[in-house]
């Protein structure tokens, strides 16, 4: 058996690669993994280590075990920021979901000036997050806003302030604001998918009299679902960590009624100044998700064939 650094000859003994062609894969991705190291494996390490510490107003001092855990645990305002967050994810992301794939249904259809469609269609999601929070602050601002002023007091929805003043409206606007910006994104992955996917099974399907629908149900969403599944955990994973269209739209207001966890952990670090704390939470939410992550790979490796 040939030992490492060694390859079989077709028809002859094992003979000895160059050192250098041996190390040669791990020079390629030493730049990444040493990147990945400092910029992500030490701050996590770091940041786990401080929320088993006393961390406030920038002095690390007694090592405390799980008492930022339970003292985080029985806040009312964290679950609160949960909640707002499983608000803002599960309705979002599932419009989100079948706006993109309705459109890029459409968009598959050879539409007339498609070409030019598609940039225009990308433009919300290239926008940064601070030119959509000031974009949407100045059409839904209180009575002088174009939407404000054309549609919510028009039809008496709501009058003398902006919906982002509304404790009852103002995550629902910020809903809105999501969908809007991250629909394209997921319209234009989709129809890349459905641009790839082979044309053989469809004419079979013709062949054998198949409708639209049947083909859509029993040929495209088949062949389409690893890309469906890939794309709806990234997008359900962004959106429950938003932090900067909330922070400029509201800033977690009014009270704390579009307070997510993102920006709960930012006002502990730099308002509050209860570092310890903050990193509990992000250590609470990093497990939650790599518990989440790993049911839903299993899930969809075993029922969906997707991976």
């Amino acid at each position: 058996m040939a030992s490492a650094g060694e390859t079989m000859a077709p028809g002859g003994p094992a003979r000895a690669l160059p050192r250098e062609r041996f190390w040669y894969p791990y020079l390629l991705i030493a730049p990444s993994m040493i990147t990945l190291t400092v910029v992500s494996l030490i701050p996590f390490i770091y940041t786990v280590y401080l929320s088993f510490h006393a961390a406030k107003f920038g002095r690390v001092t007694d090592f405390i075990g799980f008492d930022n855990y339970a003292q985080l645990l029985t806040d009312t305002r964290f679950w609160n920021s949960i909640g707002v967050a499983a608000t803002f994810v599960f309705i979002a992301v599932p419009i989100e979901f079948m706006l993109g794939l309705a459109g890029a249904l459409v968009l598959n259809q050879n539409v007339r000036g498609r070409a030019v469609l598609i940039p225009l269609l990308f433009m919300p999601t290239m926008m940064a997050p601070i030119v959509v929070g000031l974009l949407w602050k100045i059409m839904l601002a209180g009575s002088w806003g174009f939407l404000s002023y054309n549609v919510l007091e028009r039809f008496n929805l709501i009058e003398g302030t902006s919906v982002f003043a509304s404790p009852d409206l103002a995550l629902y606007a910020l809903i809105f604001v999501d969908i809007w910006q991250w629909t394209p994104f997921m319209m234009l992955a989709f129809f890349a998918g459905l641009q790839a996917l082979p044309l053989g099974p469809y004419r079979a399907a013709a062949v054998d009299g198949a409708n639209p629908l049947q083909m859509f149900f029993h040929i495209t969403l088949p062949m389409l679902t690893p890309l469906l599944v890939v794309i709806g955990l990234l997008r359900f994973i962004d959106a429950f960590k938003v932090f900067d269209t909330v922070y400029i739209l509201t800033g977690g207001g009014p009270g704390t009624s579009t307070e997510t966890p993102s920006i709960l952990a930012n006002k502990m670090t730099f308002e509050f100044w209860n570092i310890g704390e903050a990193s509990a939470l992000a250590v609470l939410v990093w497990l939650a998700f790599f518990a989440f992550c790993n049911v839903f790979y299993q899930i969809a490796k075993k029922r969906l064939n997707a991976f």
